[in-house]
């Protein structure tokens, strides 16, 4: 009975802070005014050759500042984290590496295309690239919790089995 509660607390939680995450994600990505998201008169921008704005920003960080620098690379992995833990923790059909993996890149995908078209943003293949290893990360951490949880239990049972 506990464990009957204590799961739908847990999976209760996860909704309510992927609801969170979702808002906040929707936030940044599209409204942010600190991030320039709001500028009618952009025209519309792309980069598709892999590596160079994150190659741009690594070589010229000093110029363009540490915290930009950061909040381009690292915020676009960490951005993208919660949603490979958030996917497989909610959504069991959904547990495996290369399918959350598929769908964080997807997501992504879809996140530049709209960018692009209401230029919002641009489309930056790096982008695609940081995100999903954002993604790649989130599903590692809910697989190596999962493991650590599935290990704790076994004990327990051995224990008192």
């Amino acid at each position: 009975m506990f464990i009957s509660k204590h799961k739908k607390s847990c999976r209760v939680l996860c909704w309510i802070l992927f609801a969170i995450y979702v808002s906040v994600l929707v936030h940044f990505l599209f409204f942010s005014e600190s991030l320039g998201r709001v500028n009618l008169d952009r025209t519309y921008q792309y980069n598709l050759i892999p590596f160079r704005e994150i190659r741009r920003f690594w070589v010229y960080r000093e110029q363009i500042g540490p915290a930009a620098s950061f909040l381009n690379l690292a915020g676009n992995i960490l951005i993208f984290t919660p949603f490979g833990f958030f996917v497989p923790a909610m959504f069991r059909r959904l547990r495996g590496f290369f399918r959350v993996v598929l769908l964080g890149f997807e997501l992504s995908l879809a996140v530049e295309c709209v960018q692009l078209v209401t230029k919002t943003g641009s489309f930056d293949v790096d982008d695609l690239i940081l995100n999903t290893l954002g993604s790649v990360i989130g599903v590692l951490l809910y697989m190596a919790i999962q493991h650590k949880r599935d290990m704790a239990a076994n004990r327990r049972r051995r224990e008192n089995g």
